[in-house]
């Protein structure tokens, strides 16, 4: 249980739809107290983690659950083999697709450069986009800010489908099933989630929050599940196509999920950090696993997830790696600049964070002991991307870093 200083009761409310919106008081004391343990002890099965080597990074996170973990090697002395310079703005993380990294800039222009760090793909949806793609069976699929979710053909560069909503895109989308069709899912600033079937960009189903969804939602088990600006965690069953259950935070919920053996970990705005358990599309337990720092932080980034370790990164410009049996801090590491939006990458035995400032660091994800560390010199606000032989890591300024062994990528 948390400490009587930093106490804060969730209650979890049964819905039949989400047009129901409850209204409840969080208390909260102010002297909050940096990831304290939990000391009462229950933790998550945890019984999946593909052991398979990633040879692409389709998707924001690396896979539909958005845990940011990969079985990839990361190399012992990575050098930069390659940069490339968009020169234009980017909010976009990376992803890649056979071999190529791809992201989206702030003036609508989607980048294609291939391992070798040559142009490889262009097109220009001629309006702003801040949201990152994901890549389905050769099809990019983008959010835009004017409220279009398009798919763009990788092989022709033709525009398949349109889909419009009445508010900004600002996440990455998911794919994946439900009622039986293949869909296109994503939220809106017009507080609805999206289910669009992927091929035709035709209306599925849709499904009203109480506010702005802003970040990106996780696949799991056959449900999603997804955060919203009005404090609540909801799944949704894709197969009734019906919400299924729902949780009120302590505040709005900016950050996507990770889950992970039963497991979501989501951050709110503050900083705090939930861990919900969810069976069947219920969730059955919910604990702060970890503590924000200040009231008046902002906190976007996401967690990654091992096996055992839940990694987090806190505006006190610290990466915690947290016990997910106990919730005890195992290490901690202090970067060399503020945390900003960034995502922790777990890569088997090493994980990967990236400062605001622009240096990306490499440490043990044993002991947190700093492996490698490269200053880019420009503001970086991406997550990385790792596919086998290479990492690749997006500045806000749309320079494309590319990361190997030599004579490798």
């Amino acid at each position: 249980m948390l400490s009587s200083n930093s106490h804060t009761y969730m209650q979890t409310y049964k819905q039949t739809g989400l047009e129901v919106m409850l209204s409840t008081q969080i208390s909260t004391l102010k002297n909050r107290i940096l990831f304290l343990p939990l000391l009462l002890l229950w933790g998550c099965s945890d019984n999946s983690v593909g052991e398979a080597e990633q040879h692409s990074w389709p998707q924001f996170r690396g896979d539909a659950a958005m845990t940011g973990y990969t079985s990839v090697n990361l190399p012992k002395n990575p050098t930069l083999l390659w940069s490339y310079k968009s020169g234009a703005r980017t909010s976009s993380s990376p992803v890649v697709y056979n071999q190529t990294a791809y992201w989206c800039d702030k003036r609508g222009k989607v980048y294609g450069v291939d391992i070798a760090g040559k142009l490889a793909f262009t097109c220009d949806f001629q309006t702003a986009v801040e949201a990152t793609p994901a890549i389905y069976d050769s099809v990019l699929y983008a959010g835009r800010i004017d409220g279009f979710m398009s798919a763009i053909s990788l092989a022709t560069g033709d525009t398949i489908w349109n889909f419009e909503t009445m508010g900004q895109i600002s996440a990455a989308p998911a794919i994946g099933d439900i009622e039986g069709r293949q869909a296109v899912i994503f939220g809106s600033y017009d507080s609805y989630l999206y289910c669009v079937d992927r091929q035709s960009g035709k209306l599925i189903r849709r499904f009203e929050s109480g506010y702005y969804l802003n970040g990106a939602v996780a696949l799991w088990e056959g449900y999603f599940v997804f955060g919203g600006c009005d404090a609540w965690l909801r799944i949704i069953s894709s197969e009734a196509g019906a919400p299924s259950d729902s949780l009120k935070l302590d505040t709005y919920i900016p950050a996507s999920p990770a889950i992970e053996g039963g497991c979501c970990y989501i951050a709110d705005h503050s900083g705090n950090v939930y861990e919900v358990a969810i069976e069947k599309g219920k969730i059955i337990r919910s604990r702060k696993i970890a503590e924000a720092t200040s009231e008046s932080a902002t906190f976007v980034s996401v967690p990654a997830v091992s096996k055992k370790t839940l990694f987090v990164l806190s505006d006190d410009r610290h990466l915690y790696a947290i016990s997910r049996e106990d919730g005890s801090i195992r290490w901690k590491y202090l970067q060399k600049g503020a945390s900003g939006e960034s995502s922790p990458v777990v890569c088997r035995d090493k994980i990967i964070i990236c400062s605001k400032s622009g240096v990306v660091s490499m440490l043990s994800a044993a002991s947190g002991e700093l492996l490698w560390e490269y200053d880019t010199g420009e503001t970086i606000t991406a997550s990385p991307a790792v596919i086998a032989g290479a990492f690749f890591i997006l500045t806000a300024k749309g320079t494309l870093l590319c990361f190997g062994e030599k004579g490798g990528a």
